[in-house]
């Protein structure tokens, strides 16, 4: 549960958006205040945002709202002595090149994030205007202390080790949860949330959040708007369940994520981590469909994108056609190849993460099996500042310069040190020119959400005329290049040619590096083709596209959907409805029940009268009363529709003489106690048991926790107390296996809740519906009051015959039809109600109201 201290920053102001035009509207940035506690008042007045101007909405393009901690946007202070700010594009950014990647034609883009430098509050409008009127950013301004607890703090001491697979065991490794930094984290997401409200248009726009810095925005945005259109790309890794459950905060930051419509991830193996984590903490699965992977949450869809990241292109290809480019390139060659020395190219952050010092003794065990390539081989290691702070980061740079040192006095000699280790930052252009002359590329990070170094390096290797001629090449001379790759990146997957290692095992690592060197030409040309290929099609923009396509189409039924918010704190989520399903209402029912005469009461037993969690799974007394008031009147026919055994019932509802019951999906059948058990269909031969018992005894054999429920007709593999995953996964398998060899066998095989059950051909509760109602009208009782309620796939059926006999002659004209669920969910009910708690409630309703109605 959330904690109380920090529930009410989410109180933000009730309401719903209105639905969306299907017409395009024109839309223009609202005026942006940025005093605080003052917002604009865009849900006041439709004129802020929309336009009522029919004529203008044909020329009016897509707007994206892109959010992240940091704008794409340089700062300096003026040179001279005047006050003030200049402001850039940081050109390197992602943010920006996925916008240059879409074009401004196509869409409108605005930024919402922080700066990299500390603004004055007396500056803070100024620099507010200058940015909105010239690069459409809306700067997030946070207090210093605030900035350093929210990302120095949580960030990344808690989250971002975390997600790299760092348990705190002491306090030396990652930080210990601390909820005051948690709380600043969540504070600093409701500002940003609140500077997204000022210049959003809900009907219309995109909202695009990057990075774990804001995970738990989309709860802010949705509770402001129900049916906001929200994505959320994680850059970083997703930690296995193991790892990621070990987080005290961590069910709130899975809610506020399934708060979002898409869900983006680099790799499989993020995205699966995720479903996991999903899957065991709050119990909600994912299914496939039609290549499209989604969570069902609450009645929304929320959709799964795994996508990785691309390089830009353009920026990539002007900065290689750029002189100053040549002319280092130039100096390159004549310092490694001119003097017979070969270029291996480590480019990596200064963290604990990249593996630099593994990289480093892998060079150093290189030099000890290969004496050969001593002079001849030199590692230039590219250490760009870390981007946090802290001992480990210091740790890093002690070692790394240790180890430097101690390889260079070991193995150097006048005119030749193996490694060039350049801790100063580069210019791009310079680090492009290392690129270029590289033979191979080396990246062992020990966990890397993404990393674009190997795009960048193939993409350099291909060149360009001008480049081909200071290397020496031929313009029609095939480009080649090596990769040694981590295993544990996320570009990794996509680099099907490069040579992966663990960056643990230094000898791989170190034999790897000497494949890369010895390998023959025309192999490196062929896996450079191979990369290159991908890289320049699956670009920045290729990304983008991608994923704004996917975003578009998994909220295109917002406007049709019925949407509000429930829950408190950051447990607030949003129902999704059709327009058509609703809540089943006491009131309501009970003024049906009392209008009408002749009632036919249909209910399942596990998850709708019982807790499918319940141990104890026999009916309580309030149930039975319950059960028996309703009996008492002789107009009212009342049947318990189950799976379990027909003598586990009987037993259990021994005390109901008056109530029917259908047991095993209704193949036995009864109307009172005293009557005889019917069959629904005629009794055939059960021989198919002796093929599947063997079958289903394997799965139990290998999957702890499950158990054989065994049956007179049917049989189940339960695996209710197995691990979710992996009973799950043997569910599938045992499905398969016994639909192909129960082929020829009059059974079918069926998939329910926590269990596989096979079961004689033609029986399913829907033939118990039909039956009873049939039944009535022989008796000339027509039911002018339905209720069915139930909580699984196998209710759907009594379900579909409740509403398909509606207009048929088993139930009167104008009857009062109630098919009721249990759990918000795609249903052919057109009723639901919560939990089995609202169910027993309004039973006991209804009982009170027959009790009150009989005759004294």
């Amino acid at each position: 549960m959330v904690s109380r201290s920090y529930s009410n920053l989410l109180e933000l102001a009730s309401g719903e958006a209105p639905s969306p035009s299907f017409s395009r509207m024109r839309r223009r940035l609202p005026r942006i205040m940025t005093v605080a506690g003052i917002m604009s008042d865009i849900d006041d007045d439709g004129s802020d945002s929309v336009s009522s101007d029919p004529s203008s909405s044909a020329a009016q393009r897509d707007r994206i709202i892109i959010v992240a901690n940091q704008l794409p946007i340089k700062v300096h202070r003026k040179t001279d002595d005047s006050r003030g700010w200049t402001f850039s594009w940081d050109e390197n950014s992602l943010l920006l090149q996925l916008k240059d990647g879409l074009g401004d034609d196509e869409v409108e883009f605005i930024y919402v994030g922080c700066l990299k430098e500390d603004i004055h509050p007396n500056d803070q409008d100024e620099v507010s205007q200058i940015l909105l009127e010239t690069f459409k950013c809306v700067p997030t301004f946070l207090p210093p202390d605030l900035f350093s607890r929210y990302y120095h703090g949580f960030c990344k001491q808690q989250l971002w080790p975390l997600f790299h697979y760092m348990l705190p065991l002491s306090p030396d490794l990652g930080g210990r949860f601390n909820r005051s930094l948690w709380q600043a984290y969540v504070s600093v997401n409701k500002i940003f949330a609140d500077r997204i409200m000022e210049v959003i248009n809900p009907e219309d726009d995109f909202v695009w959040v990057h990075d774990y810095h804001l995970m738990v925005l989309p709860t802010f945005l949705r509770k402001r708007f129900n049916r906001v259109k929200l994505g959320f790309f994680l850059h970083s890794p997703f930690p296995s369940s193991e790892i990621y459950k070990t987080l005290p905060i961590r069910e709130e930051l899975l809610r506020a994520l399934l708060n979002s419509d898409l869900i983006g991830f680099h790799t499989f193996d993020y995205a699966r981590h995720f479903l996991s984590c999903c899957s065991r903490m709050l119990g909600v699965s994912y299914e496939s469909k039609r290549g499209y992977i989604g969570l069902e949450y609450y009645g929304r869809t929320v959709s799964i994108k795994i996508l990785p990241v691309g390089i830009h292109m353009g920026q990539l290809q002007s900065v290689l056609s750029l002189p100053e480019t040549e002319a280092k390139v130039a100096e390159l060659m004549k310092q490694f190849p001119a003097q017979g020395k070969t270029l291996l190219l480590g480019v990596d952050d200064m963290d604990i993460f990249k593996g630099i010092s593994l990289k480093l003794l892998a060079m150093e065990q290189l030099l000890l099996q290969h004496p050969e390539k001593k002079g001849k081989v030199v590692l230039v290691q590219i250490a760009n500042p870390a981007r946090g702070k802290g001992k480990d980061v210091k740790e890093v740079q002690d070692e790394t310069y240790a180890t430097v040192k101690r390889i260079n006095e070991t193995f150097g000699e006048p005119g030749y040190d193996p490694v060039i280790l350049i801790d100063q930052p580069l210019k791009f252009y310079e680090r492009i020119a290392y690129y270029v002359v590289a033979e191979c590329c080396l990246v062992t990070a020990v966990r890397d959400g993404m990393n674009l170094i190997p795009y960048e390096y193939i993409i350099s290797r291909q060149a360009n005329e001008k480049l081909d001629k200071v290397l020496g090449l031929e313009t029609s001379t095939p480009k080649k290049s090596m990769l040694v790759v981590s295993e544990f990146i996320g570009c990794s997957p996509s680099l099907s040619g490069a040579i992966r290692v663990n960056p643990w095992n230094i000898d791989a690592v170190a034999e790897a590096m000497d494949s890369a060197l010895v390998m023959a030409e025309p192999e490196k040309q062929l896996r450079h083709e191979k990369h290159y290929k991908y890289v320049s099609t699956h670009d920045v923009a290729y990304w983008a596209r991608s994923f704004l396509q996917d975003l578009e189409r998994t909220c295109k039924d917002h406007v049709r959907r019925r949407c509000w918010g429930i829950g408190f704190g950051l447990s607030f989520r949003v129902v999704a409805l059709d327009p058509n399903f609703r809540k089943l209402v006491m009131e309501h029912i009970v003024s049906a029940y009392r209008r009408t005469t002749t009632r036919a009461i249909l209910l399942d037993y596990d998850g709708t009268l019982m807790p499918q969690n319940s141990i104890d799974k026999k009916p309580s007394s309030k149930t039975l009363d319950i059960l028996n008031s309703l009996c008492r009147d002789k107009n009212n026919m009342v049947f318990i529709v189950s799976a379990r055994r027909r003598d586990t019932l009987a037993e259990w509802f021994s005390s109901c003489d008056k109530l029917g019951i259908a047991a095993e999906h209704g193949y036995f059948m009864r109307m009172k106690r005293d009557e005889e058990w019917e069959t629904c269909v005629p009794v055939g031969e059960c021989n198919w048991k002796q093929i599947a018992e063997p079958v289903m005894q394997l799965y139990t054999e290998t999957t702890d926790g499950s158990i054989i429920e065994f049956k007179e007709t049917a049989m189940a593999w339960c695996y209710e107390d197995a691990d979710p995953d992996f009973g799950s996964c043997q569910a599938k398998e045992l499905l398969d296996h016994l639909e192909s060899v129960l082929a020829n066998e009059p059974v079918t095989v069926k998939s329910g809740s926590n269990c596989v059950e096979v079961k004689p051909q033609g029986i399913s509760k829907g033939l118990v519906a039909k039956r009873l109602l049939s039944s009535m009208q022989e008796k000339g009782m027509l039911p002018d009051f339905v209720l069915c309620i139930g909580d699984d796939r196998s209710d759907e059926d009594m379900f579909e015959e409740i509403t398909s006999s509606i207009a048929g002659p088993s139930i009167a004209p104008h009857a009062e039809v109630f098919a009721c669920t249990v759990g918000r969910k795609p249903s052919k009910a057109k009723y639901y109600l919560d939990d089995t708690v609202e169910i027993v409630r309004l039973m006991q309703g209804l009982a009170s109201v027959a009790d009150q109605m009989m005759p004294v």
